[in-house]
């Protein structure tokens, strides 16, 4: 059981195709199509729950990708948190994986900015979007995972004004002992840990699940309630305008890369985007361990901001992690403390938005669907990473100090077509 896990508000829904109605698509990614859905099973008497329907072509994703998303579906369908997204129920149908969620009727933070507050929202508004992303963040680290990839994007809004943490594709279990598997190949051991090794049960008929041609996905549980002794990283994962020094330059990380994005993101939601956005990928990572961090602006933008939260932004985006504070820190900060009931968000920000089916069609009839789209339903954050080899150019680069010289066509690992819309659509 998870530390801190809470009891299901919502049912689990069925992993039957037969009972779920698609509507329209209302997200977008390399490899998968995410619908608005209900939910109607049989003798519910009619009654239909809205819920979104991830659905995925396993015969496009390379290996590595599909190991990503067997850990992402592991974790997300064994969070019992309020404030992180969790499968409701999950098959394969064929070469295809339907995965069934809450449906986050708003979409994510950064697309309610795209479409009402380009500029940023007020301190307010962005406190208490911050402070429930902090609830399940510190939910993750509590049970020994590092989300790895932070951002406005990844942070789901409903209806209500729930604030959920998603896209868990890239999330990393620290209580992995990594030091048995580094520098000998001979030793093939397998970690014990769930996100990496509790892959899609999809080939595993359940008794409820087979009679209509359908396979029924198994997952494992932790067994321990005791909080968990705690490793590091040094694996290359995030987004590049996100991402902490520590993780750029090859050093062990740990759940402080998290609060580093956290901070961004926080600059994010109030200047509209994350600081130097639009600069290049390698620009950003080089700039980021060369360059003082960013810091929030209290009076130059859309609205203005108090001093705390200047501090607050201030104290996680100290270059020395071991000085940033921890998730539950900050949640017992004043600052946070003082945040607003969930509801605020409803007549503050979501009351005159258009539903998020609406503002998908608006975005199709005006030009193509890019990986940003709709940040909040394509979790698939596994195929527009960084590489380890941008990583290795840029630090070689930064040692010779010939930062003039990286190649921007050559640093990123994958395939044409995904590298296009990519370098389109990340930054």
């Amino acid at each position: 059981k998870f530390i801190g896990a809470v009891e299901d508000e919502w049912d689990l829904f069925s992993d039957r195709f037969t009972d779920y109605t698609v509507g329209a698509p209302i997200g977008f990614g390399a490899s998968s199509i995410v619908y608005a859905a209900e939910y109607c099973p049989e003798h519910s008497a009619g009654k239909r729950i809205p819920c979104a329907l991830k659905v995925l072509d396993l015969d496009s994703l390379p290996p590595h990708s599909l190991a990503l998303l067997q850990r992402e579906t592991t974790l997300m369908s064994l969070s019992k948190h309020p404030n992180v997204l969790r499968v409701r129920g999950s098959w394969m149908d064929g070469h295809k994986l339907y995965i069934a969620l809450r449906l986050m009727n708003r979409g994510s933070a950064a697309d309610v900015m795209r479409y009402g507050w380009p500029g940023g929202m007020e301190e307010d508004v962005v406190r208490c979007i911050l402070q429930q992303a902090l609830q399940g963040l510190n939910y993750l680290h509590v049970n020994g995972f590092i989300h790895r990839d932070v951002k406005a994007a990844n942070l789901l809004i409903d209806d209500d004004g729930t604030v959920l943490l998603g896209d868990l594709g890239v999330a990393a279990d620290l209580t992995e002992d990594t030091s048995r598997h580094q520098g000998s190949s001979s030793q093939h051991h397998k970690p014990k840990i769930i996100t990496a090794e509790a892959a899609l049960r999809s080939q595993r008929s359940s008794s409820s699940g087979s009679s209509n041609g359908h396979k029924r996905i198994s997952f494992e549980a932790p067994v321990s309630g005791s909080r968990p002794k705690m490793g590091k990283r040094k694996s290359f994962v995030g987004t590049p305008c996100w991402m902490a020094p520590e993780v750029i330059q090859a050093r062990h990380y740990d759940f402080s890369a998290d609060i580093w994005s956290f901070g961004i993101t926080a600059l994010e939601l109030t200047q509209g985007r994350p600081p130097r956005s639009r600069e290049s990928p390698q620009r950003v990572l080089i700039k980021t361990i060369q360059e003082a961090p960013p810091s929030l602006d209290r009076e130059g933008g859309t609205f203005k901001y108090s001093r705390a939260f200047k501090e607050i932004v201030d104290s996680c985006l100290v270059k020395d992690p071991s000085k940033r504070p921890t998730a539950e820190e900050l949640l017992q900060s004043p600052f946070f403390k003082a945040s607003k009931k969930k509801s605020y968000l409803v007549g503050a920000i979501l009351k005159d938005l258009p539903p998020l089916t609406h503002r998908q069609e608006r975005r199709v009839a005006h030009g193509p669907i890019l990986h940003g789209t709709v940040d909040s339903w394509d979790f698939a954050t596994t195929l527009n990473s960084p590489t380890n080899l941008l990583r290795r150019n840029i630090l070689e680069q930064l040692a010779s100090e010939d930062t003039e010289a990286i190649n921007e066509d050559a640093v990123f690992d994958m395939d044409a077509e995904q590298h296009s819309s990519n370098r389109r659509s990340k930054i």
